[in-house]
């Protein structure tokens, strides 16, 4: 069994990792199965159980086909939360916070402040997607140790012949598929897609009312391509590429972090308190050398552990998500070089969230919500690699890995020298597994719906500008591009302009000129 490090490790390169599901068919398509019993339900909301909750807050469920292709087989549930509109109320707005394998649910149980101005028009309505929290999660069992041992990105190099780690990952592979059930096969973005239109017709819109965040900008475009008919007031922050396969995503995530590093650098060495001094072009050398210290060396930490190089990095790529949390980091990364102290970044990669409960308790039956206290703990990164995967149909050969990954190597480091080894992980996540849908990459373009509005931010660390661009012109002439001059990944929660033009759109219809912007905010 791996360290409590190597697990950390594992997790957070999974989680930043950006990103068989079948040709979608139309819901009501006369010559496709019948799935008038799903679009014939409605929801029952009940208060939510749990803690520290917003008040108001309800929860719910709805059934969906595990496969579209024969819905006649078995369901299952999908757990929803809305907060209910205190205005006038236009229907519902759907929020998707990303991952992918994030549960919507618990999101919005923390974050509703954020939200609270759409309640002045729109019950504001969240989910956990299928195989993702409460809605039969996903998980790799005994096989999510060996994942994590061939997907381990410590810094000492990997032999050039890969063999050992892509015969974990084989069997891994197989693992999740024994402990995930029979959800696995059928997630995926085409999917997820179709229980968005099923969710639209039991919350009683005609149109859905969408706002989704880094990977739900995939699902949102997704489903434009699917429900063109469909589809309502659509804003999609901190956009997903639609084309790249996974180990161009990797290195553009990788260049992401290091331009978000360089920024935070840049601001920290402005102050005299900063852990690398008042030059930030020394700054960045200090870095790479305290992470390859720390590789080399582990330090111990208070739960008796050892905290790693590539430990630092995970912990640091998810504090520059906000620069909110830049003084914290900061202070976090002193404490970490004067005193060995290691409480302070640990934090950054030990977070979580408890999910409420969702209406009555679950029962037995299969497809059913299960309890809170039986979400796997890998379900996040379970969650993010079967979507992802279903969602790609490149499958590389052993053969084509092998003669590839000391160029890969080398592209990733230099994107990046601090994150490029441990995003390279990225390029092994699908090894094992059935190749994904084409659908996405081939099919979703020129989508025929009213305007909607993309938003990217230039020091984005997980989702670079260009793809908003790229993913608009993929889109065609719907799509509205806002560009966000900020830092952090998304603009709806950093930016005030940002939330106001988001808000100012979903609630009246008020679209921004294509290409207009929004400064900077300090």
């Amino acid at each position: 069994m791996l360290s409590t490090h190597h697990r950390r490790a594992f997790t957070g390169a999974v989680t930043l990792a950006l990103m068989g599901a079948g040709l979608p068919s139309m819901a009501y398509a006369a010559d496709g199965p019948d799935l008038s019993r799903f679009y014939d339900q409605r929801i029952r909301w009940s208060a939510c159980d749990g803690e520290n909750l917003p008040a108001g807050m309800q929860c719910g469920r709805v059934t969906v086909p595990i496969d579209y292709a024969k819905p006649d087989g078995g369901t299952l549930d999908l757990a929803m939360a809305r907060i209910r509109a205190t205005g006038d109320s236009r229907g519902s707005v759907l929020l998707n916070f990303g991952g992918p394998g994030g549960p919507g649910v618990g999101e919005l149980a923390s974050g509703s402040k954020e939200f609270m101005g759409l309640t002045d028009g729109y019950d504001v309505v969240t989910f956990d997607p299928r195989g993702v929290g409460r809605s039969s999660p996903v998980s790799c069992g005994e096989g999510t140790y060996e994942v994590m041992e061939a997907m381990d990105p410590d810094a000492d190099d990997k032999d050039d012949d890969p063999a050992d780690e892509l015969e974990l990952l084989r069997e891994a592979a197989a693992e999740c598929a024994a402990a995930s059930g029979p959800v696995l096969p059928h997630i995926g973005t085409v999917n997820a897609s179709r229980d968005l239109d099923v969710m639209r017709d039991a919350l009683g819109d005609k149109k859905l009312n969408y706002l989704g965040f880094s990977y739900g900008t995939r699902l949102g475009a997704v489903y434009a391509s699917q429900f063109p008919d469909r589809t309502g007031r659509f804003v999609l922050d901190g956009v997903d590429t639609l084309t790249e396969p996974l180990s161009e995503q990797g290195i553009a995530g990788a260049r992401g972090q290091q331009t978000a590093l360089d920024s935070f650098l840049t601001w920290c060495t402005d102050d005299i308190n900063c852990a690398f001094g008042q030059d930030a072009r020394t700054a960045r050398e200090d870095v790479v050398r305290l992470v390859r210290a720390l590789d080399e060396d582990p330090v111990p930490t208070d739960f008796g552990e050892r905290f790693s190089g590539q430990d630092l990095v995970g912990a640091m790529g998810q504090a520059l998500y906000s620069k909110e949390l830049w003084p914290t980091l900061s202070q976090a990364l002193s404490s970490l070089v004067q005193d060995g102290d290691t409480a302070g970044v640990m934090r950054f990669s030990s977070g979580g969230f408890s999910l409420p409960g969702v209406g009555p308790r679950a029962g037995d039956d299969e497809g059913d919500l299960v309890d809170e206290g039986d979400v796997p703990s890998d379900n996040l990164p379970a969650a993010l690699i079967a979507v992802n995967c279903a969602d790609d149909p490149d499958r590389p050969s052993a053969k084509q890995i092998t003669e590839n990954l000391a160029g890969l190597r080398k592209a990733y480091r230099k994107a990046s020298p601090v994150f490029g080894e441990y995003r390279l992980t990225q390029v092994l996540m699908c090894y094992g597994r059935p190749k994904g849908t084409t659908y996405i990459r081939d099919e979703v373009r020129d989508v025929d719906t009213s305007k909607m509005l993309l938003v990217g931010t230039r020091g984005d660390p997980a989702t670079p500008y260009r793809w908003t661009t790229e993913t608009a012109e993929r889109l065609g002439s719907s799509a509205v591009v806002l560009d966000n001059k900020g830092e952090g990944h998304t603009g709806y929660a950093s930016s005030k302009c940002v939330h106001r033009k988001v808000d100012d759109f979903l609630l009246y219809g008020t679209l921004p000129h294509d290409g207009s912007s929004c400064g900077t905010e300090e």
